[in-house]
């Protein structure tokens, strides 16, 4: 599909989900609504990654940071909306335990009107908040509109099709390794986000103005960063940067399991830990495209590995919390995440630079024929009016310099023949058992005239 079409579609959804979301009074309705801003997020965050690999390919590390920078941005004003939405929230009324058992009585009929499903809410504020983020996504959804009823010029096609397809050698196991490296990375992002206030109240013995100033510090030094490394990237290689964040990780997360009680620990290393998470996505999605060409299959899989992630480690770590309180299992898990994601590197860095086969290199060859034939074809569409005069000219004059290589030649040697005695030349001829042809007669008529005469005079 139209890149445009399917991001300004994904837009689509996205917008009106929020903008239904805080209508609904129904759990089941609300899940599907969420389901749906889900969808439609994912496809974003996919066809945004496969974008900017199209349009800047080898160049693409810096717009990729640039890209995810707006994620954590966003990450960290959205809370800000919400804060300010349910911080006028009004009161839910008490309900006493007499009220509660005449729930039953008080149940509408199944026949209820619509305002059981749908209903505005109590919270104005909420109201507004969500509106404003949907009616943000409808703008951008606007230029989306416009990008696609734009024609691609030819060069574009040009460009496009002269573009070599990169093939790694173990193209499918570096695809699965990186499901693997995102699933561990994102979800130790996500989770340590997510954890990171409760784990400081109820472990460390943080009020819950420090809890949240710790949280605070972890995102704002994940964006920071995040901003930081489109001028990074722009001087460090992908791979440079992906072993700098691991390295970061590694040492701040064994920091937080060693003293996860000191506080000014906890501050340092959470901070560490933020600013070394935040350029491993984009770095890694920068790093496989040097070596694979990355198309929408390939970058969903990386985003399915991360949203999997996101799912799974959340729940190992509240099950933890729920069975082993007194252990701090969000630390564990962000140390084990550290040590997955640094393993996993130095192997994915050995499959990618493993040397191709014949058979490999000599698919990308004819690949690379095509593709030349392709342009060659996109310059005969756009210069009609050169035509078959062009091509007579150009055989006329490739034939033109053939000849004069072939006079020149038979002129240096002509000359070299008329230098030697006469005795030599027959004595060569004859132990050769060359026979003198008219062949370097007629490519000089001026020079080589003369030797016929010279070998009847020698006969």
């Amino acid at each position: 599909m139209n890149h445009n079409l399917i991001l300004g579609l994904s837009v689509l959804g996205a917008s009106l989900g929020f903008y239904l979301v805080p209508f609904c009074k129904q759990a089941i309705l609300l899940v599907v609504m969420m389901g749906v801003v889900g969808i439609s997020t994912g496809m974003l965050d996919t066809g945004c990654n496969v974008l900017i690999l199209d349009i800047w390919r080898g160049e693409a590390a810096p717009h990729l940071q640039a890209l995810h920078f707006t994620f954590a941005l966003g990450a960290v004003l959205a809370p800000l909306l919400a804060k300010l939405a349910l911080g006028s929230a009004v009161p839910s009324e008490n309900h006493t335990v007499a009220d509660m058992s005449n729930h039953s009585e008080l149940t509408l009929p199944p026949a209820a009107d619509l305002e059981v499903i749908f209903g505005i809410p109590a919270n104005k504020n909420l109201l507004w908040t969500y509106a404003f983020i949907g009616t943000y996504n409808l703008v951008m959804l606007f230029f989306f509109i416009v990008l696609f009823f734009q024609k691609i010029p030819s060069q574009e096609k040009m460009k496009e099709a002269a573009q070599k397809s990169r093939t790694a050698k173990y193209q499918n196991a570096l695809l699965g390794l990186l499901f693997i490296f995102f699933f561990f990375y994102v979800g130790a992002e996500v989770t340590y986000g997510s954890y990171v206030f409760s784990f400081g109240t109820l472990h460390a013995g943080m009020s819950e103005s420090q809890a949240a100033g710790l949280n605070s510090a972890f995102w704002g030094t994940f964006a920071a960063c995040r901003g930081m490394a489109i001028c990074f990237a722009t001087c460090l290689h992908p791979g440079t940067m992906i072993v700098l964040s691991n390295a970061g990780s590694l040492i701040s997360s064994l920091l937080l399991v060693i003293f996860n009680k000191n506080h000014i620990c906890l501050w340092v290393a959470t901070a560490v830990y933020g600013a070394s998470m935040a350029t491993t996505f984009p770095s890694g999605v920068a790093w496989i495209e040097q070596y694979m060409t990355i198309k929408g299959k390939s970058a969903s899989l990386f985003v399915i590995g991360a949203s999997l992630g996101e799912m799974v480690l959340p729940v190992v770590v509240g099950s933890l919390q729920g069975k082993y309180p007194h252990l701090p299992g969000i630390l564990y898990v962000s140390l084990g995440s550290a040590i997955a994601t640094g393993v996993l590197f130095p192997i994915m860095y050995k499959l990618a630079t493993a040397p191709l086969d014949s058979k490999i290199q000599e698919s990308r060859k004819s690949e690379d024929q095509k593709a030349l034939l392709s342009t060659s074809r996109f310059n005969d569409e756009d210069e009609d009016d050169y035509g078959e005069e062009g091509a007579e000219e150009e055989w006329n004059k490739v034939d033109f310099e053939m000849s004069d290589m072939m006079r020149n030649s038979g002129i240096e040697t002509s000359r070299k023949i008329l230098r030697e005695s006469p005795t030599e030349i027959s004595s060569q001829f004859l132990s050769n058992n060359i026979p003198f042809t008219s062949s370097l007669v007629i490519t000089s008529n001026s020079l080589v005239m003369p030797l016929p005469l010279d070998r009847e005079k020698n006969d």
